[in-house]
């Protein structure tokens, strides 16, 4: 799995909110997992009213207890009925199911009742492929025709982004809709090459386009 760098916990005060990175997850064979806070990142949400994650309290603190146990509660249990769906969905290679690191990576986490998220930091690999959610639908307000399941979309380096040097902006056609979301984005900068191919998997809707899941592999 040499594809999966670092994870970083992402966090924002909610939907249309900036997102903060204010945690990596690191793993070596020799000292497992560790979390630990970033306090730039930290410094800044906390102007949004963030608060530290319940069982990882003091931001100054490297955590190496318990890591995946505490955060792999986020990830769905594998004897549920309908987790062959959940595999699918996130592009999940069985291989490596029991393995919290590589499924916490690919399924970032996401569960309702907060507003974190675990972003991967991939690097180019043959044999990449993840799932991530577009950024800015909240002011693109796409309509709900606008994109669809199966769709190709293209992307663009933004380098001279003010708010993110490693921005990557998407479209279909000509028409924009959306970014890659920090964190991920950083592997379209690492691709050398070929360019990396961005497949529509899923769009959620109520009248607008509310998320986008955009397969991303490489070609």
């Amino acid at each position: 799995m040499k594809e999966i760098g670092h994870i970083y916990l992402s966090w924002r005060e909610g939907l249309g909110k900036r997102r903060h990175i204010v945690g990596v997850l690191k793993r070596n064979a020799t000292l497992g997992v560790r979390f630990s806070y970033i306090k730039k990142g930290v410094d800044a949400a906390k102007k949004d009213g963030f608060s530290p994650y319940t069982e990882f309290p003091n931001s100054d603190k490297e955590y190496t207890e318990n890591v995946l146990e505490v955060f792999g509660q986020r990830i769905m249990k594998s004897e549920r009925s309908d987790i062959s769906d959940f595999y699918d969905f996130w592009e999940i290679d069985t291989k490596f199911k029991e393995d919290k690191f590589y499924l916490l990576a690919h399924t970032q986490g996401l569960i309702p009742t907060d507003n974190f998220e675990f972003l991967a930091d991939y690097n180019p690999n043959k044999s990449l492929r993840f799932l991530t959610d577009l950024a800015s639908l909240s002011t693109l307000k796409l309509s709900a025709d606008s994109v669809k399941a199966g769709d190709i979309l293209t992307y663009k380096l933004e380098s001279d982004n003010e708010f993110d040097d490693k921005a990557v902006k998407v479209f279909k056609g000509n028409k924009e809709v959306g970014y890659i979301k920090k964190i991920h984005s950083r592997v379209f900068y690492k691709q050398k090459g070929s360019l990396l191919k961005l497949v529509v998997k899923a769009v959620e809707q109520n009248g607008v386009i509310k998320r986008i899941f955009v397969k991303v592999c490489c070609k």
